[in-house]
């Protein structure tokens, strides 16, 4: 028996899930000749459990429990109406030979690898049009064996992209709950095209000095919801992303209707929450509550550029906490790098309704870059109750961006002041109504920020 439960709260875009799914056949890998030393390769063990299981598949779906012991394997897929457990003292290791991580052919919606022209790793655990597949476990672990990956990209010496830990494809009902990530070679779960995901529960850990080892990114997926997860890596805590460029624009699968909440994040080349910069698909109805944001460079981020194309709209950021973070909110219009020299240099992103409210920080160095694109304003950007210890001269720097704000401390910047003549109207995070700037009621920074930093030390 697996037991899966949806927040009521954070689950708001997400349709109910039974609480109990229940596996009538169940093997365990030791069954196909796994051995668990962390030397003996598994990769064939993993693969022909996973086939001798998929004879289930119509019979009530099938688990495959992996026990105690360190399992090196390279890359194996997963199948529908399967659930991946593991003990807690488990710890699935991914080989360090690249020869077991096959190559595949690049998303659809990026064009070729994210780092290099044309293939692509597979990710040590892989799924391609399924459903009702659940990864979990009693906290046990799963271990990418990064460091030589990283080492790899600093010495220019890749041949592909790197692979991702988890990554489902064109795929829904997705459970990924009560494990351990450790040490991605790249990003660590990457739900892309899928509906219907719930990752919850969930431990990200990475030097921070990792390179691009982001926690969680729903890309081109909707109806996703993320909650109670504790992330602490070398970028992005959770990121959402859309396809890139007019790759991106021309696959057209957005990511839209995404629920998170209670997440506490550590990274110093990222942000506790960003959005992009492949966003060409639109990004859209996102709630993100709950965040607790420490050591970072960057709390809150949007991260576009011309020839993006596609949308950020309808953004919901409440109740965040932030200390000691270089930079509280950047908004950037002229973010990264092309996949090639076709993309529609007048392709503009259309960057509009993110509300951000009921923020608190500490040791904060800057509060906020915010920048547009010239010809194309950033609109209806709104600030509300947030209070920031700031220690730069300069807190605000905005240009080419429309808003309001309302009790933000520093003052904000000109392009946000709210003009008392009208009445600001900014998005509430129901997806279908707007809300008034109104006077908040502030909160102690001390007991805002004092949840959080006990959760951190628990870990």
């Amino acid at each position: 028996m697996v037991e899966t439960q949806w927040s009521t709260v954070s689950s708001i875009y997400c349709k109910d899930m039974p609480p109990n799914v229940y596996r009538p056949h169940s093997v365990t890998i030791t069954e196909f000749g796994a051995v668990g030393d962390g030397a003996t390769l598994n990769t064939k063990a993993f693969q022909n459990a996973i086939f001798y299981l998929n004879s289930f598949a119509d019979k009530g779906g099938a688990q495959l429990f992996v026990p105690a012991g360190r399992w090196l394997t390279g890359s194996f897929n997963l199948i529908s109406h399967l659930t991946l457990s593991l003990d807690k003292d488990a710890v699935i290791i991914g080989s360090p030979d690249s020869s077991h991580w096959p190559v595949i052919d690049p998303l659809p919606s990026y064009g070729r690898g994210r780092e290099l022209p044309g293939k692509r790793h597979q990710s040590l655990i892989f799924g391609l049009n399924l459903t009702d597949v659940i990864i979990t476990g009693a906290n046990g672990s799963i271990d990418g064996q990064g460091a030589i990956w990283w080492g790899r990209f600093h010495n220019h010496t890749l041949n592909y992209t790197r692979p991702h830990l988890v990554e489902l494809m064109y795929s829904t009902n997705v459970v990924i709950s009560n494990l351990t990530f450790k040490n991605s070679p790249f990003w660590n779960i990457h739900p892309v095209y899928c509906s219907q995901v719930l990752v919850q529960h969930v431990t990200i850990l990475a030097p921070l000095n990792s390179p691009n080892t982001d926690g969680i990114n729903p890309d081109s997926s909707t109806n996703v919801c993320i909650n109670h997860c504790y992330v602490r890596n070398g970028d992005d805590v959770i990121v959402i992303k859309s396809g890139w460029d007019e790759y991106g624009i021309s696959f057209a699968q957005p990511s839209s209707n995404i629920s998170i909440s209670n997440i506490t994040g550590e990274t110093r080349g990222g942000a506790g929450i960003a959005f992009g910069s492949e966003m060409s698909g639109g990004i859209s109805e996102v709630r993100a509550v709950g965040l607790r944001i420490v050591n970072s460079l960057h709390g809150i981020r949007i991260k576009t550029a011309p020839g993006r194309g596609g949308y950020v709209k309808n953004v919901y950021i409440a109740d965040v906490s932030m200390d000691n973070v270089s930079m509280a909110i950047r908004i950037t219009g002229n973010y990264g790098e092309h996949p090639d020299d076709k993309y529609d240099r007048t392709a503009l992103p259309v960057i509009s309704n993110i509300t951000i409210k009921d923020v608190v920080g500490v040791n904060i160095g800057v509060a906020g870059i915010l920048e547009g694109i010239q010809g194309d304003n950033f609109s209806n950007i709104c600030l509300s109750n947030v209070s920031l210890s700031v220690q730069s001269a300069h807190p605000w720097n905005c240009s080419l961006i429309e808003g309001y704000s309302n009790s933000v401390i520093p003052e904000s910047c000109e392009q946000l002041k709210s003009n008392c003549r009208q009445t600001p109207i900014c998005y509430d995070g129901s997806g279908s109504s707007a809300m008034r700037v109104q006077q908040p009621r502030h909160t102690s920074s001390t007991s805002r920020l004092l949840n959080p930093l006990l959760e951190l030390s628990s870990f």
